[in-house]
């Protein structure tokens, strides 16, 4: 057999990208020199924080800062974290033990699990998810556990059942709020039951908190590390992508439990000399100047929400406002719920030049939905609801 016939062993556990489909289709349109309005991929489009920027070309013409850097991040970059978590969340952290800088929220959980999992250890998290959240677990050959969540409480319930019924306690249950795709947004009672019963059981926690500053209608995200006794067993991956738009400058943090932040260092070493130095040094500026430009931002995802429910809804496609994240998760107009959600993603990419991300991508129970990213401008966003509103009125 030819060596190029030959599947992979990690790369054949991973499906098709099915987000694939909608951005070959997306590509040929804009080919076509056709006007597509892409609210599909969650891509910040705002700018970074000046401030952020002038230190990045500052630091980089200093030649000391072109050497490697540490694979755990700089000092003073750790402690900049930690004093934001002391003035947003009231927790305390040791930047030396329960810190460590990472390349994006990404590198943070894929190696944590790699250095954490075994071989058939269940990881138990909600369903629909982010991708990585699923195939993250499965490449660092553990256990998937899906559990649907059509709300929190029943995530809850479900992972109850779970251990009454398993015979082998999960290893690990991670979550996510605000939460990608569905929105869905906890408060700190959720956590302390999600500690209480991962702490009765032995379990590991890892809450990805990619979205921690984009909360709407006076909602505020806690942080799982506010829960007394999660830094025994929790850790929570935070990142400059959303709070900062920095989602290119691949700059993120993983907090919390000692055990997990020394292995998960342990296997960084081995792996990356961590991320440039400049963008390191300019990333402490955000940390501790621009929790102006963070409102601000979060001001802007807010409006857009704001116009793409309205405009939804005008066309006759009733969609709930999300409290949080820079998403919008829509449930399939009635009439199309036959076609799936990939099949009606293509429609309305043909007809209306809208392009979406359709909910069978985030797992099976992501089916019946569709999620609009929040990463056009209002103006934009007007166009996308105005030629859906056509395509729904046409399909009568």
């Amino acid at each position: 057999m030819e060596s190029g016939d030959q599947e992979f062993y990690r790369i054949k556990k991973l499906p098709p990208y099915v987000f694939a489909v909608i951005n070959e289709m997306k590509a040929k349109a804009r080919a076509a020199q056709l006007d597509v309005v892409d609210l599909g991929m969650g891509n910040p489009d705002g700018a970074t924080p000046r401030s952020v920027v002038g230190k990045l070309a500052e630091a980089a013409r200093n030649p000391r800062n072109h050497r490697y850097s540490a694979s755990r991040g700089i000092p003073r970059l750790r402690e900049a974290i930690v004093k934001r978590y002391k003035t947003n969340y009231g927790v305390d952290l040791d930047p030396d033990q329960e810190a460590i800088v990472t390349i994006g929220a990404k590198d943070a959980l894929a190696h944590l699990l790699f250095a954490v999992i075994g071989p058939g250890d269940a990881v138990v998290s909600p369903n629909p998810c982010y991708p990585i959240h699923q195939y993250g677990v499965i490449m660092a050959e553990g256990h998937a556990c899906m559990l649907p969540m059509s709300d929190p409480a029943s995530f809850l319930n479900a992972l109850e059942d779970l251990y009454h019924k398993s015979s082998r306690a999960p290893r690990m249950i991670l979550i996510s709020f605000p939460h990608n795709p569905t929105t869905q947004c906890v408060d700190l009672e959720f956590f302390r039951e999600i500690i209480r019963v991962a702490a009765h059981h032995g379990t590991m926690v890892v809450h990805d908190f990619a979205y921690a500053d984009l909360c709407f209608d006076g909602y505020k995200a806690p942080s799982i590390l506010q829960v007394e006794g999660a830094e025994e067993i929790a850790v929570e991956i935070f990142s400059l992508s959303k709070s900062y738009n920095m989602a290119g400058w691949r700059v993120g943090f993983c907090l919390g439990n000692r055990r997990m932040i020394a292995a998960l260092a342990r296997i960084k070493s081995y792996l990356d000399y961590g991320v440039f130095q400049p963008i390191q040094i300019a990333s402490i500026i955000a940390l501790r100047e621009c929790e102006d430009d963070t409102k601000k931002i979060c001001a802007v995802y807010q409006e857009r929400r704001d116009v793409l429910i309205e405009g939804l809804n005008r066309a006759g496609w009733p969609v709930e406002a999300p409290r949080g994240s820079m998403f919008v998760w829509a449930p399939l107009p009635e009439r199309f719920r036959s076609l799936g959600s990939l099949e009606f993603s293509k429609l309305l990419l043909d007809r209306a030049l809208v392009a979406v991300s359709p909910g069978i991508g985030f797992g099976p129970l992501g089916e019946g939905h569709v999620r609009f990213a929040l990463i056009e401008n209002p103006q934009r966003i007007r166009q996308a609801t105005s030629a859906i509103k056509r395509m729904l009125k046409g399909a009568r």
